[in-house]
């Protein structure tokens, strides 16, 4: 079978089964290609290309393992509901003020460029006040997916310094040209939660007002024996407070980096490091410590699971060469007709596309092909590198299967890849019509 379409025909059968036929996404990302390379007799190495695909996501898993394990013990013992309750003020119980501010603090956090440090801090802080409200649980993933992904066009972002590398061009050349439709798909973004705000008042208010529309507070795991008094803004809070500030800024270590030289803390070690300090200071018996990680246990597990199967999928589409044969065979079949309005068709294609090739495969070999097949008719090949960073693993990275931050996002937010996908895509496609119809009327395509 020709890889190419084997390739698609896989991608196909995942994205159907997921959407379509409630497949849960675990079994999918597993049986899926698993059953394309025996079917394709490229079997003889699955297993080397499982391991290599897990080998990719095991920093993204521990880290997730002891992030969620680390900001549950923190929620737990009340560290965040002084900011809970500090949200509430300023939103005042309006789903708008709510959701606005919900696309705007991941802005603010993504400045480092790492999607999932921007999911494990904004959902952290945000959920428990979207749920105080009662709004949709779809609607928070879909805001900061949005968020995040406008702002994966910073040149500092995987996207664009792909893209730079790819074709050898400098900030000037691919980043700067787009800034203005970056801009216009950060106020979009701000308009869509407005208007996703907007819809959740109008939808819980005749059920009686906001307030009454809220769901019990949740039982957490600060009634646990033998834990630290929780809530309570005593020495213990201010402990608590300084090591989860001093997480965050050694997690944005790279923004300062050239200025206050600091060993390199990889994120999962932080994680690590800042959990098994937390853990006995605010559970001070073994048996304490035990109730903890049991109480999120099954988070835990329902997001590294996902996390793993991810990564076998990835490994194995990567290993048989599907991604690369998808890649060639999407860039080297381009109709001429087409090749006149290829920034355009590459820039409004690139979003889906999330759906369907990695980071590294799209700017590495679809994007080259591309650049050069317009140089070919006089186009200016930096054009074709701009059009991509307009939706490629930027505004499509947030609903990806294919990176291990969608499953961050999804996994925090505790909602099926499949609603969120079918939630979100509109909205993400949305961005990237609105940053192409502005970078063409200021000349960057």
């Amino acid at each position: 079978m020709d890889l190419a379409l084997q390739g698609f025909l896989t991608i196909g059968a995942f994205l159907g089964l997921i959407l379509f036929a409630r497949v849960p996404v675990t079994v999918a990302l597993i049986l899926v290609p698993l059953i394309s390379v025996f079917i394709g007799g490229q079997a003889e190495d699955v297993g080397v290309m499982a391991v290599d695909g897990l080998k990719t996501v095991a920093p993204v898993a521990a880290m997730m393992m002891f992030a969620i394990l680390y900001f549950g013990l923190m929620i737990d013992v009340g560290l965040f509901e002084p900011l809970v309750k500090g949200l509430l003020r300023l939103v005042q119980d309006d789903p708008v003020r709510l959701c606005v501010v919900t696309a705007i603090l991941p802005m603010l956090v993504a400045l480092d460029g790492d999607g999932a440090t921007t999911f494990l801090i904004s959902v952290t802080a945000l959920l428990p006040v979207h749920r105080r409200l009662g709004v949709k649980p779809l609607v928070l993933p879909t805001i900061i997916g949005l968020s995040a992904g406008v702002m994966n066009l910073l040149p500092w972002g995987g996207p664009t310094a792909r893209a730079m590398s790819a074709l050898e061009a400098g900030v000037d050349e691919i980043f700067t040209p787009v800034a203005p439709a970056m801009l216009a798909g950060i106020a979009w973004v701000l308009l869509a939660a407005g208007f996703l705000g907007w819809r959740e008042r109008r939808r819980l208010a005749p059920a009686g007002g906001l307030r009454n529309n809220r769901p019990p507070p949740e039982v957490g795991a600060s009634e646990i024996d033998g834990s630290a008094p929780a809530g309570r803004m005593n020495a213990l809070f201010w402990i608590n407070l300084g090591l989860t500030v001093l997480l965050v800024v050694l997690l944005f270590q790279d923004l300062y980096a050239q200025w206050v030289p600091l060993p390199k803390m990889p994120a999962p070690l932080l994680f690590m490091t800042a959990f098994v300090i937390a853990l006995p200071i605010n559970r001070r018996t073994a048996k304490a410590q035990q109730e903890q990680l049991a109480a999120h246990a099954g988070n835990v597990v329902m997001v590294i699971t996902m996390i793993c199967a991810a990564g076998v999928f990835a490994g194995i589409m990567n290993g048989a060469g599907l991604i690369t044969a998808m890649a060639q065979a999407a860039a080297t079949n381009m109709p001429a007709f087409a090749v006149p309005w290829l920034s355009g068709i590459v820039a409004v294609t690139g979003m889906p596309m999330s759906l369907v090739f990695t980071p590294d495969a799209y700017y590495f070999g679809v994007l080259p092909v591309f650049a050069e097949t317009a140089a070919a008719v006089g186009h200016d090949p930096a054009a074709i590198g701009r059009a991509a960073i307009l939706g490629q693993m930027t505004t499509g990275f947030p609903l990806s299967p294919l990176t291990a931050s969608t499953f961050i996002l999804i996994g925090l937010s505790q909602v099926s890849l499949r609603d969120h996908q079918k939630h979100m895509f509109l909205w993400a496609f949305g961005t990237t019509l609105v940053m192409t119809a502005v970078a063409a009327l200021t000349g960057a395509l």
